[in-house]
């Protein structure tokens, strides 16, 4: 497993516990060219690395490398894989434009001049696709025009760098921009991982968590147990890096990876191109995975000098022996795969890890009847729009045009970012897939986020679709439920899109010329990198301004879109008496239950009106319906959100009864924030989903539990409660003083918290953006 790598001999005998080598880690190297005077610190995380490794004394994989060298307090952090709660430090923090409003937003309210951490704000998700290119991006600036001016002001005050609509999908362009070996950074959005090919170790979090990293708080994350991917072989022909992870997914399920980071180690890796890398730690999100990570290598060296970053290469090389799995190092679980034996794969229909390899798919499409004929195929996305795919694309293209043939199905190409599609412009592969029949997409993630208006079948029409994408739920790329969606390499998806039929194995059928002979096509090819450099394209990036006082941030107060949010009161000292239960909930409710998401995307930065959706579909015990609950002061029957209204014109607060695991699902944090919006004080239930309990917290309620669960049962929803909060204190529990509905005497509920004295501030301040702010004043 020795690595050819030109780096110092003593990295290169890859002792168990490797120091780097002597070369000085104090260099100052830019994090990215955008920025000034953030510099990549591998001197500290070294050290910090080094005061975990005399604890534990034992070999440790890449993925434990990163994660401890980023340790608030690496002396005092409890550490054992699966288990522990690390607080981690991250170098970066990336958002896209549908999540990055409410962080914002949020952020706004802590009172902060500037972020504390690098932070980028990408807009690529509000683009839908219909016409082109151009056209679609031209109507998406004018319809969100009030988000993207918001976006644009509030990242040039706060001193976040700004991608406008156009310049790419926000994972390309970390790719591209600022991604490093040994990196830690968060992202708000699920296929951050994608950075995971540059050996970044990526995680895709929600909005709250960004905040607080925004803010100079540390960021807490469950120790992941990791995965081992061990490659041996190459890849030729028809495979790409595509398929390792389609079967992986077969491998390891949706469900497989979660609670772990995936790591890919082995002589296989060397043969692999960093984008590819890229591809395979991207579509990592589809099973669970909480990231992907390749171990730096020569192709990464060779994406960063093609990239504009040498010197950040030649930085990491000082670094290397640090910046790969020790001999030695032990996995939680180890999944071997060949590449010279690994065929092309295809994922789907409905989930993307139902894996097939091409030489059993016209069996499996004949078997479960799904629709032959290919109504359309799409390549690009952030999972596969790399200068190495595109011309790879091309080349199969070229062949086609070559016997005089063209896509005998619809043909969208979507660019990652303005620099592929400029260099491919340049090039010539986009001319190529144009005169094959393909449409060019704006750079943004359209189809594959079901930002795409099509009407070429009629919903509810079985069809079938197949893309270079790396999701495919039922009706996600275009809202029809009975369109049947494949992923693949956009090799194959361009071949299948000349034959217009789920029933062509390039690898061993024949095509008819335009004269009606039978030809092959010829294996793809393609350079990883442009020979001649990439072309940055039009100028996307606004950097913040040197002066920022006298920027003001646009919101009007008129705006249904967009709402400043006002500080969260603090707590008032007291014990709350005669509470009202505004729903005690019954059975499973989720983040969808109490904040759906669909048509109230829209909403994201609205507080009050997103506010509208609050608990609409959590069932009423006492009805068994839901969003229909009794007003106890004026008797009537109503909506949950209108109820909670109510209560809060009249200066009462209330609380909601839950069932267990309350809060499970997305880690949406308009789930903690509309209930406190509208008046909430606490969530009394047998138990709650992690994040969930964190995010109420943060928005300074009491997230409580039955301390015997049981209890839950004694209490019914027109009961009136005392919450003794002054009682509040770390490991002791609350007492809940319940007025029975139907007469008789009260009675006490033992109430159970996991508060730590730090949270207990946020109660106490009205929230952890209160306390945040707080603490800024008093400094």
């Amino acid at each position: 497993m020795l690595t050819t790598l030109p780096l110092q001999p003593r990295a290169l005998g890859r002792r168990s516990f490797a120091t780097p080598a002597d070369t000085p880690l104090s260099k100052k190297v830019e994090m990215t060219n955008w920025e000034k005077g953030h510099y990549i610190n591998y001197a500290k995380m070294n050290e910090t690395l080094n005061i975990v490794r005399q604890r534990l004394n034992k070999p440790l994989t890449y993925a434990e490398k990163i994660l401890y060298s980023h340790l608030d307090d690496p002396h005092g952090q409890e550490i054992e894989r699966g288990k522990s709660y690390l607080k981690l430090r991250p170098d970066r923090v990336a958002c896209q434009d549908a999540t990055a409003q409410m962080a914002i937003l949020q952020f706004m309210s802590a009172g902060m001049p500037s972020v504390a951490t690098p932070t980028t704000v990408h807009c690529d998700h509000l683009i839908e696709a219909q016409i082109g290119g151009e056209k679609d991006l031209e109507r998406a600036k004018s319809i969100n025009k009030e988000v993207y001016d918001f976006l644009s002001s509030s990242c040039a005050k706060y001193n976040i760098g700004f991608w406008r609509p156009g310049s790419g999908i926000i994972h390309q362009i970390i790719l591209e921009n600022y991604a490093f070996p040994g990196a830690l950074m968060i992202g708000t959005d699920s296929h951050t991982p994608n950075a995971g090919g540059l050996g970044m170790a990526a995680i895709g979090v929600g909005g709250a968590d960004a905040v607080d990293v925004m803010a100079n708080l540390p960021w807490e994350l469950k120790a992941p147990k990791v995965i081992g991917v061990k490659l041996t072989g190459q890849m030729s022909g028809w495979t790409s890096p595509k398929d390792i992870i389609l079967k992986v997914a077969g491998i390891l399920t949706v469900k497989g990876g979660t609670g772990a980071i995936i790591e890919y180690h082995g002589p296989g890796v060397e043969n692999i191109s960093c984008t590819g890398m890229g591809t395979i730690c991207n579509m990592g999100a589809e099973i669970g995975a909480t990231t992907s990570l390749f171990p730096f290598n020569e192709n990464m060296y060779k994406y960063l000098s093609s990239t504009k970053r040498k010197e950040i290469g030649d930085f990491a090389r000082s670094y290397a022996a640090e910046l790969r799995e020790d001999e030695g190092a032990e996995y939680d679980e180890l999944v071997e795969i060949n590449l010279s034996e690994l065929e092309p794969h295809i994922n789907g229909p409905f989930t993307p890890d139902l894996a097939t390899p091409i030489s059993k798919f016209k069996d499996a499409v004949r078997e479960n009847k799904w629709p032959e004929e290919l109504k359309v195929g799409l390549i690009g996305s952030c999972t596969n729009s790399s200068y190495e795919d595109m011309s790879r694309a091309a080349s199969i293209a070229q062949d086609a045009l070559s016997h005089g043939i063209k896509a005998k199905a619809h043909f969208t190409v979507t660019p990652g970012s303005e620099q592929i599609r400029a260099t491919i412009e340049r090039d010539g592969q986009m001319k190529t897939l144009e005169d094959f029949g393909g449409m060019v997409l704006a750079n943004a993630c359209g189809p594959c986020i079901g930002q795409w208006d099509r009407r070429d079948v009629k919903k509810g029409e079985p069809n079938s679709i197949i893309s270079s994408y790396n999701r495919n739920f039922t009706g996600r790329n275009d809202a029809n439920p009975a369109t049947h969606a494949f992923v693949t390499s956009p090799d194959l998806v361009v071949a299948m899109t000349i034959a217009g039929s789920l029933n062509f194995n390039p690898l061993t059928d024949t095509l008819k010329d335009k004269d009606g002979n039978d030809f092959m096509l010829s294996a793809p090819t393609g350079d990883a990198l442009p020979s001649q450099g990439f072309d940055p394209g039009s100028d996307t990036y606004q950097a913040p301004p040197e002066d920022r006082t006298s920027i003001n941030v646009a919101v009007s107060p008129q705006s249904d879109r967009l709402q400043i949010l006002e500080p969260f009161q603090a707590w008032d000292g007291k014990d709350a008496n005669d509470l009202p239960i505004l729903i005690k909930a019954k059975g499973k409710t989720t983040t969808d239950h109490i904040s759906m998401a669909g048509p109230w995307l829209k909403y994201r930065g609205h507080l009050d009106n997103i506010s509208n959706n609050m608990l609409i579909g959590a069932i009423n015990s006492a009805n068994g319906e839901a969003n229909k609950v009794h007003n106890s002061t004026t008797g009537e029957w109503d909506a949950v959100p209108a109820t909670a209204r109510d209560y809060k014109r009249k200066g009462i607060k209330w609380v909601v009864v839950g069932d267990w695991n309350y809060g499970e699902g997305s880690s949406r944090e308009h789930a903690a924030l509309e209930p406190r919006h509208l008046g909430g004080l606490a969530i009394i239930t047998r138990s709650f989903a992690r994040i969930h309990e964190t995010n109420l917290k943060k928005q300074g309620m009491l997230p409580l539990t039955f301390s015997n669960p049981d209890d839950y049962d004694k209490l019914e929803p027109d009961d009136k409660v005392d919450l003794l909060c002054t009682q509040l204190a770390v490991g002791k529990p609350m007492t809940l003083r319940v007025h029975p509905a139907k007469g008789g005497d009260a009675f006490d509920v033992e109430l159970s918290h996991t508060f730590n004295e730090g949270q207990m501030e946020w109660f106490k301040n009205g929230s952890a953006l209160n306390t945040m702010a707080k603490a800024h004043k008093s400094h």
